[in-house]
């Protein structure tokens, strides 16, 4: 199976409507689906909050309508979102299959794991469940989508040795930043020998839209291939790394992916040593390594738009972005502004990236809420 995985977190959306109402570009996200299969990719990952539900959807609509069901390979994932007892687990599954048109799915995941979550998925027995699911039939894989420090990870693997692969954020940015510690956690699944999922390859972005001087390390060695080509690259080289993800929400997008990863080759040594010196250019960014996951934004009280608000403010730290100011007001014409925060901390107890969103909050609202 090629390493390339459709992520659809990210999808072509029709312009022109107000940002919560935009709705999936079923014509577009079609002629994806069709170049991903002609290229000889078949795995798809959706999860039931994405894009406000409508990914689960839009593959319905997109890929289950289109393709035979052993053609392509879909994984979604038990969210603690939408779940507050052992009862609710089976009727949100039962729903997940009729959103997205199949019988059972190849890969389901316990979301976003981490040590307060895992207490949760134990007590309302979602392993059991899940395990119930496979000898349904409804199932064929067990996994866990992971976002915390490794002697977490170690412990849940050690615990619940039905987990059969785990999703981790790799990249090399994250390779050895002590709050996501990609490469120990990927240690941890060579030791309990899980194959592993790359999420965050292009850590949301950043590692496209880079700072000059990083830039330009990667053009004096070869301006003919894409930044994210390196950051895609650079994680399907790791052995254990058996599906690597990507979410596309262009066509040329899906294009440039395809080019480097149909015929893929594995890093050579020099890439590595350039891609290292990218990453120590990143450490002195003054910048919030927000991925834009947006798994803060359900839980404010204030409605403030986090991750839109981080990336104003990465724009303006890093590229001294003349018009952060005008999409800031953009971001918070009908929401919070950063100053609305109460301090809650509802925010840092999902976030992936163990952020001091409250903060930075504050930064934000030095930089940009005129007073």
């Amino acid at each position: 199976m090629k390493k390339l995985g459709f992520g659809c977190m990210r999808l072509p959306m029709r312009s022109g409507n107000m940002e919560m109402n935009k709705e999936v570009d079923y014509e577009q996200f079609n002629q994806m689906i069709d170049k991903f299969f002609e290229a000889g990719f078949c795995y798809f990952d959706t999860a039931h909050g994405y894009i406000g539900g409508k990914s689960e959807i839009a593959l319905r609509e997109c890929l289950v309508k289109r393709y035979l069901r052993d053609s392509y390979i879909l994984t979604n994932k038990l969210t603690t979102h939408f779940f507050q007892k052992e009862e609710d687990i089976r009727p949100l599954f039962e729903q997940q299959l009729i959103n997205t048109g199949v019988d059972y799915f190849d890969y389901y995941l316990m979301h976003a794991m981490n040590a307060d979550f895992y207490q949760k998925y134990v007590r309302c027995h979602a392993f059991d469940i899940a395990k119930q699911l496979k000898d349904e039939g409804k199932i064929k894989h067990i996994g866990i989508s992971f976002h915390d420090k490794a002697v977490v990870l170690e412990r849940i693997l050690s615990e619940q040795p039905e987990i059969e692969v785990v999703q981790i954020q790799f990249n090399y940015a994250d390779y050895d930043d002590p709050g996501i510690e990609s490469y120990r956690c990927y240690q941890v699944c060579e030791k309990y020998n899980k194959p592993v999922i790359v999420m965050e390859p292009v850590k949301g972005g950043g590692l496209v839209n880079l700072p000059e001087e990083a830039k330009g390390i990667l053009d004096d060695f070869n301006s003919e291939v894409s930044y994210a080509s390196y950051a895609i690259r650079y994680c399907a080289s790791f052995e254990k790394a058996f599906m690597v993800l990507s979410g596309m929400s262009t066509i040329e997008q899906m294009e440039d992916n395809i080019s480097y990863m149909k015929d893929f080759i594995p890093f050579t040594e020099e890439e590595y040593q350039v891609v290292n010196l990218v990453r120590e250019i990143l450490k002195k960014q003054d910048t919030i390594s927000c991925t834009a996951c947006q798994y803060c934004v359900d839980d404010c009280p204030k409605k403030i738009p986090i991750p839109d608000l981080f990336a104003c403010y990465n724009a303006k730290k890093q590229f001294k972005d003349w018009n952060s100011e005008w999409y800031y007001g953009v971001y918070t014409k009908r929401k919070g502004i950063a100053a609305d925060c109460i301090k809650c901390g509802q925010c840092e107890k999902v976030c992936p990236q163990h952020l001091k969103i409250r903060d930075y909050l504050d930064d934000v609202s030095a930089i940009f809420d005129k007073r």
